[in-house]
């Protein structure tokens, strides 16, 4: 009987520091956070910095779509315009290093860039020396995106055939 009521002594204990304790605030430290480094050039972002930070990726893919597919190109939402206040005044990039402006939170949020495997001065992995045009290349990406299952890589280049 002792053995249950020391155990149970020793249970609600550890409950009581515990739910004590979930009001704190964390301790300090913890996760690294991304280093998010103004723009160096322009004095506003074309859209609303918490807008960006939720849909960028949307807002590159709708303007790539429309300059690719459709041919209807603007600078308002184009990758070059983003790089050219964006880039770092170190490197002169966007993705070189792991403190430049898109590295930094996508490493934080450990989401893969692949953005720049083609679109850079010297593309690299095999994505860059596909044989398809610019064209078909990224209406294979719109598909994927829009796809409701996983696409294959095998689906993917039947596409372009």
């Amino acid at each position: 009987m002792k053995r249950i009521l020391a155990l149970g002594a020793v249970v609600l204990t550890t409950a009581a520091l515990a739910w004590a304790g979930a009001d704190a605030p964390p301790k300090a430290g913890g996760a690294p956070k991304p280093a998010i480094t103004k723009a160096v050039k322009g004095e506003q972002c074309v859209e609303d910095t918490d807008y960006m930070r939720r849909n960028h990726m949307k807002v590159l893919d709708h303007h790539r779509d429309q300059a690719v597919i459709e041919g209807i190109r603007t600078k308002k939402h184009s990758l070059k315009e983003c790089i050219n206040c964006h880039a770092s005044e170190t490197t002169g990039s966007v993705a070189a290093a792991k403190d430049d402006f898109c590295v930094s939170c996508h490493s934080y949020a450990a989401v893969k860039i692949d953005c720049f495997d083609c679109h850079s001065t010297k593309p690299q992995g095999s994505a860059a020396m596909h044989p398809l045009n610019a064209e078909t290349a990224h209406y294979k990406h719109k598909l994927a995106a829009q796809a409701t299952s996983r696409v294959s890589a095998e689906e993917m280049a039947g596409v372009a055939q």
